[in-house]
Formats: C-alpha cells, sequence, structure tokens
C-alpha cells in the first residue's frame, strides 16, 4: 500500500529504504512509550526552554537531501520536524513554499515518497515528526490508510492546514487518529468562541500562526503575540508554538520568551532553493539553523 502512488523514478529509494530496517527496527519506532511530541515539550519545559521547530518541504531538492537536512538539522539544535507533503495547490504558502512543493514534485515526490522518507530519518533519528500536509493529496492516498501507514513509518503528529475540527467531526474517518497527535492552528482573526472548539481538539502542541496571510519571512513581528498566546494558555494545558514570519535569532529569541516553541519554516526553505542540490546543502542549512536554534535555547522562560 505504501507504494500505491510512487513514480518509477522512487521504486528505488523506497525498496532501498524498506530493505534496511529489520523488524526489531520497524516495532521500536511504530511502538514508542510516549509520543515523541509529548517527550520533547515535557523535557524542554523541564529545562526551562523553548522548542525549537523547523519546516521543510520533503523531497525539496530530492527525498534524499531531505533526510540528510533532517539529520544536519537535528544536530544544530532543532527539537521538533515539520515535514511538509508536496502539494500543486498550497493555499496557505507563500512564493517561497510554494516554490519549494513545485520542486519536490518535479523531482519525483509523492506521498508514499514522503512516508518513505520518514522511515529513512527513524533509522538515524527519533527526532519528533509533524507531517504539514493539505487534506486533498492525503484523502487519495486514503485518509485512514494514510493515517496508519504514517504512524508505521515512525511520524508523531498530522497539521492539516485546511481541515477545521468543525469540518473532521462530520467524517468519522477523518477523526481516526491511529496514535497521530492532531496539531491544530489558530490564527489571529479566531474568534473567541471558536478557541475553545480548537483547543479542546489540540494534542501534542497547538500551532499559532501569528499574522495574517500567507507563510513567508517578515522584517518585523506582530505586537499582539503575547497577547494571544496567552489567551490560548487559559483554555488548556497543550503547548503552544508560534509560528509564520520568524526568520532570524532575533526575533526567534523574542518569540521564545512567550512561547512554548518557535517555528522557523519559509526562511530555511529559502536557503534550500537558494544553495540548490549541492553535496555540502545539509551542512550549510545545518549552519543557518544554528544560530537560530541557540537563540531559542538561550531565552530564559
Amino acid at each position: 500500500m505504501a507504494s500505491k502512488d510512487c513514480p518509477e523514478m522512487n521504486l528505488a529509494f523506497v525498496s532501498k529504504i524498506r530493505s534496511q530496517f529489520t523488524d526489531l527496527q520497524i516495532y521500536s519506532f511504530m511502538n514508542p512509550s510516549t509520543n515523541r511530541i509529548d517527550s520533547a515539550f515535557a523535557r524542554l519545559k523541564s529545562e526551562g526552554r523553548s522548542a525549537m521547530i523547523a519546516y521543510i518541504t520533503g523531497g525539496d531538492p530530492t527525498l534524499e537531501a531531505s533526510i540528510e537536512i533532517a539529520i544536519a538539522m537535528e544536530s544544530a539544535g532543532v527539537d521538533l520536524l515539520e515535514l511538509g507533503i508536496p502539494f500543486s495547490d498550497p493555499l496557505a504558502d507563500g512564493a517561497t513554499i510554494q516554490a519549494a512543493a513545485a520542486r519536490a514534485i518535479e523531482a519525483g515526490a509523492t506521498v508514499a515518497g514522503i512516508l518513505e522518507l520518514i522511515r529513512a530519518i527513524r533509522r538515524r533519528s527519533q527526532i519528533p515528526i509533524v507531517l504539514f500536509a493539505y487534506l486533498n493529496p492525503v484523502y487519495i492516498y486514503g485518509f485512514d490508510q494514510f493515517q496508519q501507514d504514517a504512524v508505521d513509518a515512525g511520524a508523531d503528529g498530522l497539521l492539516l492546514l485546511d481541515l477545521p475540527p468543525q469540518e473532521a467531526a462530520r467524517n468519522a474517518e477523518l477523526m481516526t487518529a491511529h496514535g497521530l497527535k492532531p496539531i491544530r492552528l489558530i490564527a489571529p482573526t479566531t474568534p473567541p468562541e471558536r478557541l475553545k472548539e480548537i483547543t479542546d481538539a489540540a494534542e501534542g502542541f497547538i500551532y499559532y500562526v501569528s499574522r495574517e496571510g500567507v507563510t513567508g519571512e517578515q522584517s518585523t513581528l506582530s505586537t499582539d503575540i503575547e497577547a494571544r498566546v496567552n489567551a490560548i494558555r487559559g483554555l488548556t494545558q497543550v503547548p503552544v508554538a508560534v509560528g509564520f514570519g520568524i526568520s532570524n535569532p532575533e526575533q526567534a529569541a523574542t518569540v521564545a520568551k512567550l512561547a512554548d516553541g518557535v517555528v522557523v519554516g519559509s526562511a530555511i526553505v529559502r536557503k534550500i532553493g537558494e544553495i540548490g542540490n549541492t553535496p555540502d546543502l545539509p551542512a550549510k542549512i545545518a549552519d543557518f539553523v544554528r544560530p537560530i536554534a541557540s537563540a531559542v535555547h538561550g531565552t530564559e522562560r
């Protein structure tokens, strides 16, 4: 099932990854004692630190390169990985991530290929992984089957950008979690009466979108982040991470004082696009991420 939508150019990659796992290795990441997301946030809370969360588009520039980028970013201080499933119509994303999705699709990335990518990362790392996706490709794959296959591959959470909780509640197959933490989005425009509905359905962490619009780097941060994060915390004990527009160590440090996690995406994806598919790409991305992660971890909360 996992290779049903994988084009011929990715079959060698899928076969290579699967051949490297023993039954014991597969069991070890299919059955963690606790969800890796929960464990990471609990550890960081005990240390008085925020989480450094990094986003990359899976398969950009290639599936193999994404493995090395993920491992390199963890060594540079990333605590949690958001792994985007490339989609041809990413409405919530700005030009940078749209371009990354196009590059990944052109290189042959598919839903099944991204799941095999997770298997490859799991062979070398236990970093928490949240799949960042739009509903359409997941629904075409088969929502129930996708969630089971994602858990089997070693994913920990799922953030569906275009599936509000009230819509999921109308479809039984969308409510079956299979062990994936449902990560929920809250925006600056979310009305107070909807906050509790969203927070009640959230697990793992809540992703607070710090500004209106699509993803992309910004020169300044929104002035109401603290108030909005505090409002969310008044309704839930689930950690709150803040993203959209955070692109440098100074911005990351500011947000780390206010939230349980700091999400950096477009800035990393932009660097991947600038550097391209070169042998030193993972090392250069690690060098870019390291000072941002240090700023997050070095901020007292």
